[in-house]
């Protein structure tokens, strides 16, 4: 006598996740503030790119000033928003000054942040003096 076993499996619907709609409506105006902040801050981030560009600002004085924009910004963006300043360019500076190209602006050290602009700011001599 030998008995043999038969699995039958039932398939279920998947489940689905439904939202309440107090919690949609808590999450709706959060989500549209947070996109209302992003693009806050890339269109600030741009004209800030737009000022380098044009000379109106030097990239010197935004790496001591650091406006919010500014502080997630990569040491090597900020750089080639300048004219004449390429990726060689910049990856040459910043690897004799031993800094990450993709490092946040504010994330620089004190010390980081000084010397850089230093380097930048060697034709302009009043931002020379505001870097030490």
């Amino acid at each position: 006598m030998t008995h043999t076993a038969t699995a039958t499996m039932t398939l279920e619907p998947q489940a689905t996740m439904t939202l309440e709609p107090q919690t949609t409506m808590t999450l709706e105006p959060q989500r549209m503030r947070a996109l209302e902040r992003a693009n806050e801050v890339r269109l600030a981030r741009a004209r800030l790119k737009r000022q380098i560009a044009d000379g109106h600002t030097s990239a010197a004085r935004v790496i001591l000033d650091l406006p919010p924009e500014a502080r997630n910004w990569s040491v090597r963006e900020l750089l080639m928003s300048q004219r004449r300043w390429g990726s060689i360019r910049s990856r040459k500076l910043l690897a004799e000054l031993q800094i990450s190209e993709l490092r946040p602006i504010g994330a620089l050290t004190e010390r980081q942040r000084r010397l850089l602009a230093g380097q930048l700011a060697a034709d302009e001599p009043e931002l020379l003096v505001a870097a030490y």
